[in-house]
């Protein structure tokens, strides 16, 4: 199978498959390419919030993710956390927990997110052992590699990248500019 080439639109369109927060008819769709162990990342969970509380039902977001194992670690294996904990239905927590603890993510912590999160723990161990979010986790790093994603976080914006990550604070001035063009 040939990739398409990497381009600054988003490639894989949102769908069911993904992880949103928000309405699939609001008026902005932010998507953030993420890594569990990226401090900017980190930053970036700190600013989103302020920004879903100002724009309310006008965005949904949307996290998708790109672990970088070659700069970080326990990235993946923490994305495969995430994945088991979302199917307990509790994706979202284990997400914030994760990025709240970036310097924590060793097997052994990753349980003790489970347990504080009520987690069935057992169909937890169960799923982290068998890898079966790995392809998850994959079709998400080859979707953002085919749209240009190289580092993280990368946000895409309606379907464009958002070039100036190192400025996350201008990140709610250009979703609403987005709306001019």
């Amino acid at each position: 199978m040939t990739l398409p080439k990497s381009s600054s639109h988003l490639i894989l369109p949102v769908s069911d498959f993904d992880h949103c927060q928000g309405s699939p008819t609001a008026k902005f769709t932010l998507i953030e390419y993420g890594d569990y162990q990226c401090p900017f990342c980190r930053v970036a969970n700190d600013i989103i919030p302020s920004i879903q509380q100002q724009l309310g039902e006008q965005l949904r977001f949307v996290f998708r993710h790109f672990p970088q194992p070659h700069l970080h670690p326990e990235a993946h294996h923490a994305a495969e956390a995430a994945e088991a904990a979302a199917s307990q239905n509790k994706f979202w927590d284990m997400h914030t927990y994760l990025l709240q603890h970036q310097s924590q993510l060793s097997d052994s912590y990753l349980v003790e997110y489970a347990i504080a999160l009520y987690l069935d723990v057992d169909r937890f161990l169960a799923e982290m052992a068998s890898d079966c979010h790995v392809a998850r986790i994959q079709t998400d790093v080859d979707s953002g590699v085919q749209s240009g994603v190289v580092k993280t976080p990368t946000f895409f914006i309606n379907g464009f990248k958002y070039g100036d990550e190192q400025y996350l604070e201008k990140l709610l001035e250009t979703i609403v500019q987005s709306s001019c063009e």
